[in-house]
């Protein structure tokens, strides 16, 4: 039963909001009583936090059996951005400004390990590309991994990019396009424009 509210509590949080879904709601959906779910979470904080590393932990599974495919760099990183916006519902902003306003605790926690997880998976991703030629062998594999968490992460702020204009979707489709054409090298950069035609 555990497994069973963690599933909808993510599905619902990501739909409507951390601050925004109740433990009634959750309930409600699954047709058992709010005294089931404290039996398994002793408030709505526990399964906040319970959530958040159950999607987190998740995420990170998928993106290591993408990593274990053995794709070219630049396609790696399409993949990957496309099973992350699937898992996160396209990712729209709400859910996790939410988090970071009204569970600042729990939304340092996943920030941190996120970052400790992109950053990993980026420097591995760089240096694949440089030994196949598809990143410019000078580049700063540290300086472009933080600047790329950086990217991804700055894109979600709703100030900046309003939901009203940019689509979660393009957003990222973009930051990627942006971000690769700055260290592609010549024989990357055909890869790079084939992959945004299609994708």
């Amino acid at each position: 039963m555990r497994d069973t509210i963690l599933k909808k509590a993510n599905e619902m949080f990501l739909a409507y909001g951390f601050k925004s879904v109740t433990m009634d709601d959750i309930a409600t959906e699954l047709g058992i009583s709010k005294k089931t779910i404290y039996q398994h979470f002793a408030n709505k904080n526990d399964l906040v936090e319970a959530s958040t590393d159950h999607l987190f932990e998740t995420v990170s599974c998928g993106i290591d059996n993408i990593r274990e495919q053995d794709k070219n760099s630049i396609e790696e990183i399409f993949i990957i951005r496309s099973f992350m916006m699937q898992q996160l519902n396209n990712e729209s902003a709400s859910p996790f400004y939410q988090l970071q306003k009204f569970f600042p605790k729990i939304f340092s926690c996943l920030r941190a390990k996120q970052f400790e997880k992109m950053n990993d998976c980026m420097i591995e991703n760089q240096a694949k590309g440089i030994e196949h030629g598809l990143y410019r062998p000078d580049i700063d594999v540290n300086f472009i991994s933080r600047m790329y968490f950086t990217g991804l992460t700055g894109i979600k702020d709703s100030d900046v990019f309003p939901i009203d204009q940019f689509n979660a979707y393009e957003l990222t489709q973009k930051f990627l396009e942006y971000h690769l054409r700055a260290i592609v090298t010549p024989k990357g950069l055909k890869i790079l424009e084939g992959l945004i035609k299609t994708d």
